[in-house]
């Protein structure tokens, strides 16, 4: 009977099964150790991107902040600029505006009546002076009623006072001036140069 040993071939078909399972072990290891560099490589990629990107976006948006504070700048320059025209056009307004009222008052007052403080509030203005007798006062309130400039005079006080060894009564009243935009559309024509012209030419007349 002749006896045949298997042993070997056992030993070496399991020799072999394990050199092959190392080997798929190790193709396994080497293809995870690809997969993962070549994810650590795109993740590190996008990083980079993303982080280029927001190094961008931090250049615009200090681009912008100063681009902002200019245009604020400018803004407030403007508005400076505005003011002080507007300053400007007031006080054009206001000196023409004087020279009218002080204008109108040598017409309106009458003989026998002397002046002796102004004072303009806006549009309103305090009157100060002396007459010979308290109708004349009343011919003055009388006349800037009637006046086209003047308006809503009132007496504030009237009392007897000695001037210069004469007898004469103090008085002081209030009066309103009348807004030139009232006789703005009886001009000839339009623009600030009109505006002027009106005044003067009442003047004449």
């Amino acid at each position: 009977m002749i006896r045949i040993n298997l042993l070997p071939h056992r030993a070496a078909a399991r020799k072999l099964q394990q050199l092959q399972f190392y080997a798929l072990l190790g193709v396994g290891g080497a293809i995870g150790l690809v997969a993962w560099g070549l994810v650590h490589l795109f993740i590190a990629e996008r990083i980079d991107h993303q982080a280029s990107r927001n190094d961008y976006l931090r250049k615009e948006n200090a681009r912008l902040d100063t681009e902002i504070a200019e245009i604020k700048k400018l803004k407030e320059e403007i508005s400076a600029l505005l003011a002080r025209k507007q300053v400007i056009e007031s006080l054009q307004a206001n000196r023409a505006q004087s020279v009218q009222l002080l204008d109108e008052l040598a017409k309106q007052t009458p003989d026998g009546v002397y002046l002796k403080a102004l004072k303009q509030d806006g549009q309103r203005v305090s009157l100060a002076g002396y007459a010979q007798s308290n109708a004349r006062v009343s011919t003055l309130m009388r006349n800037i009623q009637a006046s086209p400039h003047l308006e809503n005079p009132q007496l504030v006080e009237i009392k007897a006072a000695q001037v210069s060894n004469r007898r004469l009564s103090e008085f002081s009243l209030g009066f309103a001036v009348k807004r030139p935009a009232i006789e703005e559309p009886k001009g000839a024509g339009s623009g600030k140069s009109d505006g002027k012209a009106a005044p003067a030419a009442k003047r004449q007349g």
